[in-house]
């Protein structure tokens, strides 16, 4: 297990994450990841070693392992949680992306940013953020579902019914430590169950703030028309705009004046 790597994945994404971001990942690393890698396996480390059934038929008690342990807890829960934080890395890498690009335009211009809003979600990394969201959470709600059609109440039994061939009739298997795999269990359910509300909220705060700044956005425009493209277009205001300040068009924030004949360039831009 390499810190580095994790260290570098909470950096990046804790950047452009909201609170409820910052709690889910917390929770994902601390008590899933560390809680898996440190406990779980060893719990189910001879599993299929102490499963014991009450006949001497060879063969039968593989046949009951596998049919009542279809999949491992242990290797689902693996695949859950790489699925699960995939799409983090995908944010982490459209970050970089954004960030390459920024340097080159930096390089080759020397002053302003590529970007409107360099260190916030905007555009394409918002959309990438928000599709992360609803897949984190398709994927815990997948295998919750997974868990209950292998496992129907979830939790494991002390003693199961087989009498699949070749074991001669039915025989009572038993199972290792039921109590104990139950608790990691229900705690390994109970913290998907947490991040999948906390992926929802997130993604119903983003929605709402971003539906939010668009009606505020849109206010702005009709109180203020000069700032409206629409409006700098139109043949009877072209006038007032050369006589005043220049505009960035598109923008909220206003950039700085050219030095060099700002009428020229607010004529070029009007073209």
């Amino acid at each position: 297990m390499n810190w580095s790597i994790f260290e570098g994945l909470l950096s990046g994404v804790n950047k452009y994450s909201t609170a409820f971001g910052r709690i889910w990942l917390s929770l994902v690393f601390v008590f899933r990841v560390l809680v898996y890698l440190v406990t779980v396996e060893r719990v189910w480390g001879e599993d299929q070693k102490d499963f014991d059934c009450n006949t001497r038929q060879p063969g039968c008690t593989n046949v009951c392992f596998d049919e009542f342990f279809p999949v491992s807890h242990v290797r689902l829960w693996a695949l859950q949680l790489i699925l699960v934080t995939c799409p983090s890395l995908l944010v982490v890498m459209h970050v970089a992306y954004r960030k390459a690009r920024e340097k080159k335009y930096q390089e080759k211009v020397g002053m302003g940013h590529l970007y409107l809003y360099p260190g916030k979600k905007r555009g394409g990394l918002w959309w990438t953020y928000v599709c992360s969201l609803l897949f984190k959470a398709s994927i815990d709600v997948i295998f919750l579902y997974l868990f209950h059609a292998f496992y129907p109440k979830y939790t494991l039994p002390s003693v199961v019914k087989c009498h699949a061939a070749p074991c001669p009739n039915t025989v009572d298997c038993f199972i290792s430590k039921p109590s104990e795999k139950n608790i990691f269990i229900i705690f390994m359910l109970v913290t998907a169950v947490i991040c999948i509300l906390l992926n929802i909220v997130e993604l119903a705060y983003l929605v709402i703030k971003r539906c939010s700044e668009c009606t505020a956005s849109k206010r702005a425009l009709a109180a203020h028309p000069e700032h409206n493209p629409s409006w700098v277009s139109s043949p009877g205001k072209q006038k007032d705009l050369l006589s005043g300040d220049l505009i960035f068009l598109g923008s909220d924030s206003h950039p700085p004046l050219l030095p060099d004949r700002p009428r020229a360039h607010v004529k070029k831009t009007i073209l």
